[in-house]
């Protein structure tokens, strides 16, 4: 679609939105051309408030919307660009649905983390979370499913938010290596029968990111909260690496703070008892087992070496060895999987009784094989009658979703969600997805964010992505983290909830 901005240069505002009620079209702002299909997005501010007028001219409809802030613009440039945005939003979202008659589930919510308008409008209007969910309602045209799920991940941000100190971070440590890749997968990560030869110098490098790191940690006086070692499958390496990784981390990282310490194992095919005792033993607390689905014939088509026989299997192994959080991730809307097989996979993961279950929607990427592949792909009709019945299933067994993102190119726009029985909330989750303090992290591809909670500012500290590029780049890869000490680093500032406000969190 044809995209002509005045009175302002909000385009990634208004892509967001085009993406979502024109999920074919594609943004093209650079063309001066008349078309079909043309879209005029205007910005002005008279007497101190913004008024944003969107007219969309679609094969052969045509709509307009306006937009006027309800009070003055705020004076601070941060406040005042985030009204402007709400503006541009809003009156583009409206005129889009107008011309199509269909709502999507976020409405005009665009970026990955919806949960933070909520805990932003209980913070600033010291409101109840069901009061967040009804204001995304109301002003967002959020449908009310997805408040509901803001409303409740909303509650565990706040009690995380009770856990943390002004000086606790996370430690992310990534491990880049598969046993092979899955359809849908863009990470950057290989085949350990391809890269078999840079497994050895790679964890030579990360050992040596991990002890310069640890050095900085303990001269900032900085405290790990939360140990994350994730990938690419981290059980791709032997017991024996998983064994020095995990020394190596406990020898030069002081773990007296940390709360909570996890290792993704992922795939089936790669469970062992010798790698569970060895991560056991290394002090983790919690694990993930990620079958994505439970269906052999779909396990095929997306290139996982193992079947739902071998994740009961895997997952009944963990508990024997005493694994009490387990976590085990679903896909909505793989390649040839309908709405019956999803509800099969999901009961079968429940009867299996895991802490969390992490229900994914289908992202579509560039560097998957999903595209051009000639994959038969569930549509988004399809892929929310999976998540709707993986709502009503998970409630009714005392699931409540505690973090949840979005992605780009999900079939009708849908969300990721994290589900947890109470009590077993993951920390590091909800600190990286509602950004509540710093993630330092280590390894190829591994982005440290630093956050200063007191102005909103994050700066990032970008590793090389491919394991030979780290291997190669180490030296100054160890020299970047020294950034750390330069940045003024505040932590989390909490905010102080009344007695009143406990009561709900």
């Amino acid at each position: 679609m044809n995209i002509r901005l005045a009175g302002h240069d909000y385009k990634y505002a208004v892509e967001q939105i085009l993406l979502s009620v024109f999920p074919e079209e594609r943004a093209d702002f650079r063309s001066t051309d008349a078309t079909e299909n043309l879209a005029l997005s205007t910005l002005e501010v008279k007497d101190g408030y913004g008024v944003s007028i969107s007219k969309i001219r679609y094969k052969g409809k045509a709509a307009e919307a306006v937009v006027e802030s309800p009070s003055p613009l705020p004076v601070e440039k941060i406040l005042r660009d985030r009204e402007l945005q709400r503006l541009v939003k809003l009156s583009f979202y409206r005129a889009s649905v107008r011309i199509t008659g269909n709502s999507p589930p976020w409405g005009a919510v665009t970026g990955i983390r919806p949960v933070k308008l909520a805990t932003r409008y209980i913070a600033e209007n010291s409101a109840l979370p069901s009061e967040a969910a009804d204001f995304l309602v109301r002003e967002y045209h959020v449908a009310p499913s997805r408040g509901k799920l803001c409303s409740y991940a909303a509650e565990a941000s706040f009690r995380a938010m009770e856990q943390l100190n002004e000086r606790d971070v996370s430690l992310y440590i990534a491990i880049p290596f598969c046993p092979s890749r899955c359809a849908y997968c863009s990470f950057v990560s290989q085949s350990v029968e391809k890269a078999f030869k840079l497994v050895t110098p790679y964890m030579n490098a990360l050992k040596m990111e991990i002890e310069q790191t640890g050095k900085l940690i303990k001269k900032l006086g900085l405290n790990v909260k939360t140990v994350y070692i994730g990938g690419g499958t981290p059980t791709s390496l032997s017991a024996e690496m998983l064994s020095d990784l995990m020394e190596t981390t406990a020898k030069n990282i002081d773990l007296r703070s940390c709360c909570e310490y996890t290792v993704e194992a992922g795939r089936p095919d790669t469970i062992t008892e010798d790698r569970l005792r060895a991560i056991k033993r290394g002090g983790a607390t919690r694990i993930s087992i990620n079958p994505q689905s439970m269906r052999d014939c779909v396990l095929e088509v997306i290139g996982r070496n193992h079947t739902g026989s071998d994740i009961e299997k895997s997952f009944a192994l963990a508990r024997k060895l005493g694994f009490d959080v387990i976590n085990m991730d679903l896909i909505a809307g793989l390649p040839s999987d309908t709405v019956e097989g999803f509800k099969y996979s999901l009961n079968r993961v429940l009867e299996l009784g895991p802490e969390n279950i992490t229900v994914h929607t289908l992202s579509i990427k560039r560097g998957s094989r999903l595209i051009n592949g000639g994959y038969e792909i569930p549509g988004g009709r399809t892929v929310g009658a999976m998540l709707d019945y993986g709502f009503d299933t998970l409630y009714e067994n005392n699931f409540k979703p505690y973090y949840l993102y979005k992605q780009k190119f999900t079939p009708g726009g849908y969300e990721n969600t994290g589900w947890s029985r109470a009590g077993t909330d993951s920390l590091y989750n909800i600190c990286i997805m509602e950004e509540l303090h710093s993630i330092i992290s280590v390894g190829a591809g591994g982005v440290t964010k630093l956050v200063d909670a007191t102005t909103g500012r994050i700066e990032r500290i970008f590793n090389k992505k491919y394991p030979r590029e780290y291997i190669d780049s180490i030296d100054s890869t160890v020299a970047a983290k020294s950034l750390i000490s330069d940045y003024r680093h505040k932590g989390f500032t909490k905010r102080q909830l009344t007695a009143d406000d406990r009561k709900h969190f």
